[in-house]
């Protein structure tokens, strides 16, 4: 027979163990990323990973892929739980997609698609670049993509006849070396990472020149599949960009991104982008 006082010892050390033992470690989670801004830095991803790894209390694994394509189609078959797209692709699966938050740059949620020409190049406006060779990101960028091939659509004409010939880069800065190296006449780049790049890389900017400037549309968003929207690793995710701004580390990540933080949104930040696909047609 045990000993009262044996007892009550090793319930009080097994009491002791229970308390000790570490919580159950959380999930992790995936999350996809475009060339949506400074492509390639592994500086600014990895501060960034850290940052909401830390906010969430979990790892968080990032699978990073050369096109908006490819991580779309990661984020629909379930691979990932989020990414970070654009507005272009996130419209195009809007039956599938949720947003999740949206960057805040310069006060708002919203960027511009810059039409970029080398800095000696007398052109003013896309209508003189007829015959020459220019240079997109990606085929599902807005920016990089759908603001130009809009606006020859709205002049009665198509990137494949205004233009001598068309290639896509897949990076926005690539966008901007291939103009400013003179491999191309001019380029559709997105307007938030050309002025982060003049912050940042002023001798590569400066060999462009920015002759058009996009209305203001809904900045690239934090996406997930609407029917995982609700679940408890994409509300901490949510949570976690919602609240970079209010840990130093979070603002330390943001300021390598040159952006303000996030914030909820809604669909109808992204009409101005809708209304260029229904003018973009089939």
């Amino acid at each position: 027979m045990t000993h009262p006082m044996t007892r009550r010892f090793l319930i009080g050390a097994g009491t002791a163990a229970l308390i000790a033992r570490p919580a159950r470690a959380q999930p992790v989670l995936r999350l996809g990323l475009t060339p949506v801004f400074l492509d390639n830095d592994a500086v600014v991803i990895e501060g960034l990973r850290r940052a909401l790894a830390s906010g969430m209390n979990r790892e968080i694994e990032l699978f990073q892929r050369r096109t908006y394509q490819e991580v779309t189609g990661l984020l629909l078959d379930r691979t990932i739980d989020a990414a970070w797209l654009c507005g272009y692709p996130y419209l195009q699966h809007a039956d599938a997609l949720e947003l999740v938050a949206v960057p805040v740059w310069r006060g708002g949620p919203r960027y511009q698609s810059y039409l970029i020409v080398g800095a000696d190049d007398p052109a003013t406006g896309l209508s003189e670049l007829r015959g020459g060779l220019h240079a997109f990101s990606d085929p599902d960028s807005n920016s990089g993509y759908l603001v130009t091939a809009t606006d020859l659509r709205r002049l009665g004409d198509r990137v494949e006849t205004f233009f001598s010939r068309s290639v896509f880069t897949f990076g926005h800065r690539n966008v901007v070396r291939a103009v400013a190296d003179g491999l191309v006449r001019s380029g559709s780049v997105d307007g938030y990472v050309w002025e982060a790049l003049a912050v940042i890389e002023p001798a590569l900017t400066e060999r462009t020149r920015v002759v058009a400037r996009s209305e203001w549309l809904g900045f690239p968003p934090v996406c997930a599949r609407r029917d995982n929207l609700t679940s408890e690793p994409v509300r901490a995710l949510q949570d976690a960009l919602l609240g970079l701004v209010e840990r130093a580390d979070g603002r330390q990540a943001l300021a390598a991104l040159h952006l303000d933080g996030f914030q909820r949104a809604t669909d109808d930040l992204y009409d101005g982008i809708a209304d260029r696909m229904r003018d973009l047609g089939p």
